[in-house]
């Protein structure tokens, strides 16, 4: 539903293909995300096993049909059908950008991409899609001012209208479902400010009822809270509580995705390019569900369930903060006693400034990294730097390291769930750690969002968490504050109190003061 960030994952897996049998096996199972075909004239295809809604406009130049899979002149059928004559009233089609032009003629180097040539996801494409991937919806219009996709309650009434005319889980979800083997789970990509957010809920809502035991896993779009005139920025707060609402109820895991409030000084972000912004939360999204689909035997995989069960310590905690840091491989040198060599690199945290390295389990899994991509700029909802980091319990935590090497060796999956259970005894965080080799790779279409050397070698090694904390709660209670001071709200009284029941489940066995700052 937002396929702006959903295809920049896809577009970075094709990059892990291995195409040369001399090279070394690789560590990722691609038939995960990944699945096979055959086109028009018996070529095997491999295209994403993805469901991507937009408005209309929103593929930009894509065609449902075309590259691997042709429909054929449909046109000439549909006149062959009526012996009258025929009006055409066709929009212009939208220009194909120079770089994908490039990419069809088998240029090498094509041209670089820029804010300024972006202007859709489908002008920096790489992959292929299936024509059962791609669901224009012709209701709304993307960017019209006349009818815009703004109100949490028209997502809802769109999925409704939309369901009743071709049952949307049976003609889209249900082929794709049936493919799959042993489906691992289900991950939604939507906005959670808009009316995306209400059609994602009422989505899920028909998901879960036909798969009850599939993990359903939601990352939440969020643009920051604070631009626009003050109605807007406030339908867009409540939208994100009633998101924040619905979707954790339903769903086994919702994670709030957006820019994050402080970049440290090797990120440079346009936020007013999705280019930009895609680029930064797929790197910190690939990195987390890397695990999903490494193959056993040669790593350690980590199931969603899997996930689920560390970070859902208390049984109601579905809700978790993304966390993420980039490693300059180029400086990175490995010691005895640390992951990375602070005193290489400065943008790696230590045990002095709050990091990585700590003997204590509970500073451990405290450990902050440089990016936290829960909470998206807002002087109404976000916390300031201090409160965040100050007195925030962790309740379980997964990690993910990427391209230098493990710190720790792995422990097998009986292991892990000995571990856990015997933290949760000790009321101590539960985490569960995984590791792969392979570095994230800078690809010509990802955005130069990275200065200095950190990109100097084609890729970054990455650190990133999920984690269920006490700040979950401090957020829903400022979400809970705001809903109850406005009377234009429907169902106020029942999405406050639904906020107040989010926040409780983050507070159970804590204690941890006063929330407010005494400076």
């Amino acid at each position: 539903m937002d396929e702006r960030h959903r295809h920049s994952l896809m577009l970075l897996q094709e990059s892990y293909f291995n195409y040369d049998a001399k090279n070394e096996p690789s560590t990722i199972d691609h038939s995960i995300h990944f699945r096979p075909g055959k086109g028009p004239s018996g070529e095997d295809t491999y295209t994403p096993r993805t469901l991507i809604y937009d408005l209309k406009g929103g593929f930009g130049s894509l065609r449902k049909w075309g590259g691997l899979y042709d429909q054929g002149d449909v046109e000439a059928d549909l006149e062959n059908l009526w012996a009258g004559s025929v009006v055409k009233q066709q929009d212009a089609p939208i220009a194909r950008s120079e770089y994908q032009k490039a990419l069809d003629e088998g240029v090498e180097e094509p041209p670089k991409l820029s804010t300024q040539t972006v202007r859709y996801w489908s002008d920096f494409t790489r992959v292929f899609y299936h024509p059962r991937s791609i669901v224009q919806i012709n209701d709304y219009e993307i960017g019209s001012t006349i009818l815009p996709f703004e109100q949490w309650s028209n997502g809802e009434d769109l999925f409704s209208n939309l369901d009743k005319q071709h049952d949307l889980l049976d003609r889209d979800v249900r082929p794709w479902a049936e493919e799959c083997d042993q489906m691992q789970g289900i991950q939604v990509f939507a906005s959670a400010d808009d009316a995306w957010g209400g059609f994602a809920s009422k989505y899920m809502e028909s998901v879960r009822d036909e798969y009850g035991k599939t993990p359903l896993w939601f990352w939440g779009l969020e643009d920051e809270v604070d631009q626009g005139p003050r109605p807007k920025q406030l339908l867009r707060t409540v939208n994100i509580a009633q998101s924040l609402q619905a979707i954790s109820t339903t769903g086994s895991m919702y994670i709030p995705l957006a820019v994050p409030s402080y970049l440290p000084p090797y990120v440079r972000v346009d936020q007013t390019s999705q280019w930009h912004v895609s680029g930064l939360l797929s790197m910190a999204v690939e990195s987390m569900t890397l695990p999903s689909r490494q193959i056993p035997g040669r790593l350690k995989r980590g199931l969603l369930s899997d996930m689920e069960a560390a970070l859902n310590v208390n049984g109601n905690q579905t809700i978790a903060d993304l966390q993420c840091s980039a490693v300059d491989l180029s400086l990175h040198r490995r010691t005895a006693k640390t992951v990375f060599n602070a005193a290489d690199d400065s943008r790696i945290a230590t045990s002095t400034t709050g990091g990585l390295v700590y003997e204590d389990e509970v500073e451990k899994a405290n450990g902050k990294l440089d990016m936290t991509f829960s909470t998206a700029k807002s002087s109404q909802t976000a916390l300031s730097l201090r409160q965040w980091e100050r007195a925030n319990h962790v309740f379980g935590k997964v990690e993910s390291l990427r391209g230098v090497p493990s710190p720790e060796p792995e422990t097998d999956v009986e292991d892990g769930a000995l571990s856990r259970k015997r933290r949760r005894l000790a009321s101590l965080p539960v985490v569960e750690k995984y590791h792969n080799p392979l570095p994230y790779p800078l690809l010509d279409s990802f955005p130069s969002i990275f200065t200095g050397n950190v990109s100097s070698t084609g890729a970054v090694g990455i650190q990133v968490s999920l984690s269920t904390t006490t700040q979950i709660s401090k957020r829903a209670k400022g979400l809970q504050n705001i809903v109850a001071r406005m009377t234009s709200v429907v169902d106020r009284e029942a999405l406050s109190n639904g906020l107040g029941e989010i926040a409780e489940e983050y507070e159970e066995g804590w204690v941890s003061g006063s929330d407010e700052d005494s400076d």
